[in-house]
């Protein structure tokens, strides 16, 4: 059983050590396929799923870095982070950012500001994906005409806890904590905690 245990964490470690390295050669030949403008020290752990429209744009700032899949994500969530731009679709991204198991799918635009940390399993989203009459969503092809989009803005300093949902329109503040769980679908002043389903206001941040 010894011997068993020492070759089991033998095998996890090249694994991880694996995923580190060629996740990051990975990452970095997709951001170069889908011109997506990267700054230094980049750390992306696994394989992300990386789609930059032939219109969109993807910026993203220095000490960017991600956790995908289950080997670097242990709180539960076991899929690769996404960014994904769409028609003009533009994703801004600041320095000293961390992403984990996250979806970030932009068909307007998402700006993140500097030292944002997003937990595992949270998706930001800046669209509905799908029209709200039916005759246009419920048809083959799907009209996507009318779907609604508008941009999200996340400020510097703030942390989004696990599993979150943060809709189109929203703008967090400055500073600001989002609990774990939680569905933002207003826009949250700077320096505030707000938790829940649907999000509100639970207490200042002095």
């Amino acid at each position: 059983m010894i011997i068993i245990g020492f070759l089991i964490r033998v095998f996890l470690a090249i694994k991880t050590r694996f995923l580190k390295c060629f996740g990051l050669i990975y990452t970095k030949s997709m951001f170069r396929i889908y011109n997506v403008k990267y700054g230094e020290k980049l750390i992306s752990n696994g394989f992300a799923i990386i789609q930059n429209s032939k219109e969109g744009t993807i910026i993203i700032g220095n000490d960017f870095s991600m956790n995908n899949g289950n080997s670097f994500n242990q709180i539960g969530n076991n899929q690769p982070c996404y960014i994904i731009t769409n028609n003009k679709g533009k994703i801004i991204v600041g320095d000293n950012v961390g992403i984990s198991s996250t979806a970030i799918i932009s068909f307007d635009s998402i700006s993140i500001g500097n030292n944002v940390k997003v937990g595992g399993g949270t998706v930001i989203y800046d669209s509905d994906f799908h029209s709200l009459k039916q005759e246009e969503r419920c048809v083959i092809p799907e009209v996507q005409i009318n779907v609604n989009h508008k941009s999200v803005t996340i400020k510097s300093n703030v942390f989004i806890g696990a599993n979150c949902m943060i809709l189109k329109g929203v703008t967090i503040g400055e500073g600001s904590i989002i609990g774990a769980g939680s569905v933002v679908r207003e826009s949250v002043p700077s320096n505030e905690i707000w938790a829940g389903n649907p999000a509100v206001f639970i207490k200042k941040i002095t």
